[in-house]
């Protein structure tokens, strides 16, 4: 056996031998070189980044079910008093004084509200997790103003003990952006509230991409603190306008692709915003860089989905409502630095009332728990300056207006027939402070209820921890 080994081997070298003396220029005489193999472009083997990237979702399992007997706010400004609400396979299916019943589980909602669930259109659970440490801060790269490249999703953490208590609180989507220390923070992404082993589980199927934007004091002291641009406001909406010039080039490049073009990510996602597929998710306090901005958007050709925080929105809300621009705002946060100093209680109602579209957002771990009581606040504000503002239409700051602001307007943000069954139960005026969630569908299927501590959900993380799936 050893004998054939060695025979194999020196056969196996002898014919390697002779093919490199073929194929080099310093064969046997008589015999011609090989030509060297011509170069050839390697052909990508990828998909676009929307299909690598696709949302892995899937509703939990439903039953047919019927809520009888129920104050109804559908989330789009109406109410109706002792009426139903009937949802299968994922989607409302009937709404009115009454529905059949047939085939459906069905609840007595007397003494009892029904909401569409609640859309928070600004937060960063997942990129800032509990507990709070260095290990879990994902939320903003603060390696160069213009960072447009990166994605919230990408690091969004699932075991976040923050989405169990969002969901207590009857929350069933919400919107995760960077954070705000670059004028291009990169792209927010809307999720559905359900328990995924990754963020593409919990990603909306169909809901647009957002770029978080920022202007004012955030960018110009995070670098003008590094003695790099931009150090003021004056630089911050230069460089922000020649990253967009440097998109419509990119743009345009894209559209007819030469030899020479490369894809370039950071302004991917810009020339993306330029073709209308992504949307702007502009943090911005003060009513004269909001103006500012809106100038901007019209030299560029881009719009403004929502500002974010606008503690003074309530200055320019005609000009908002003119632009069809939400405003995402809190209740009653201000005065924790300059650019939030000139709040007032009255922001949200005073931008209602101007006609303009009106949400109450969290950007806030233990906020996004009780949106519906800061909606509430701001509704009280508003009546004691004056402002007639029912019930109801109060409720649209977190449901359809909200839904709006992320473009899915289609899919969530009220009760009608053919939209997905996100679903409250509450166990009373879901505007009083001493109501809470009883019962929250997401696509139909019951994720949490009160009564029933199976239905409490507990992320990997606080398995075995005190206080774990705790919803104080």
């Amino acid at each position: 056996m050893a004998g054939r080994a060695v025979m194999l081997m020196a056969a196996m070298l002898a014919a390697a031998f002779a093919l490199a003396a073929c194929t080099t220029t310093g064969g046997p005489r008589g015999v011609a070189a090989a030509k060297p193999a011509q170069a050839t472009a390697p052909v990508s083997k990828g998909v676009p980044a929307d299909t690598a990237f696709a949302s892995t979702y899937k509703p939990f399992p439903s039953v047919p079910t019927v809520i009888a007997d129920v104050t109804i706010y559908d989330g789009k400004g109406g109410r109706i008093d002792g009426g139903a609400v009937r949802f299968e396979a994922g989607r409302i299916t009937a709404i009115g004084q009454k529905v059949a019943t047939e085939g459906a589980t069905v609840i007595d909602g007397r003494g009892k509200w029904v909401t569409p669930g609640i859309i928070d259109v600004h937060s960063h659970l997942g990129n800032y997790p509990s507990p709070g440490v260095e290990a879990h801060s994902d939320g903003n790269e603060v390696t160069g103003p213009v960072r447009s490249e990166v994605w919230a999703l990408h690091g969004v953490w699932p075991q976040d003990p923050g989405f169990g208590r969002a969901l207590a609180g009857g929350v069933t989507v919400l919107h995760v952006l960077p954070g705000s220390a670059n004028l291009f923070g990169g792209r927010g992404v809307t999720l559905k509230n359900v328990p995924g082993v990754t963020a593409l589980d919990m990603l909306m199927p169909g809901a647009p991409w957002s770029l978080k934007m920022a202007c004012g004091e955030n960018p110009k002291r995070v670098y003008g603190g590094r003695n790099q641009m931009p150090g003021s406001r004056m630089g911050n909406v230069a460089l922000m306008r020649q990253t967009w010039a440097n998109a419509e080039k990119y743009r345009a490049d894209r559209a007819k692709p030469g030899p020479n073009f490369r894809r370039d990510l950071q302004l991917e996602t810009l020339a993306d915003v330029l073709d209308g597929k992504i949307l702007v998710q502009n943090h911005c306090y003060r009513a004269d860089e909001m103006a500012m901005v809106i100038a901007m958007t019209k030299e560029f050709g881009y719009r403004v989905s929502a500002f974010h925080h606008a503690v003074e929105a309530y200055k320019i809300a005609p000009l908002l409502a003119a632009e069809g621009i939400c405003g995402a705002l809190w209740a009653d946060w201000w005065g924790f630095k300059m650019e939030s100093y000139d709040g007032i209680r009255e922001n949200l109602p005073f931008l209602h009332a101007a006609g303009g579209c009106a949400v109450t957002h969290s950007d806030d771990p233990h906020g996004i728990q009780r949106l519906n009581q800061e909606t509430a606040k701001a509704l009280a504000d508003g009546r004691r300056m004056g402002l007639k503002i029912r019930d109801e239409e109060a409720w649209t700051w977190i449901a359809i207006n909200a839904a709006k602001a992320l473009g899915i307007a289609d899919k969530v943000g009220s009760l009608e027939p053919g939209k997905q069954a996100d679903v409250v139960l509450w166990n009373g005026d879901p505007l009083s402070v001493y109501s809470r969630p009883l019962k929250v569908w997401v696509d139909g299927a019951l994720l949490y209820d009160a009564t029933n501590p199976r239905l409490r959900p507990v992320s990997d993380f606080e398995l075995g921890q005190a206080g774990e799936g705790d919803v104080k």
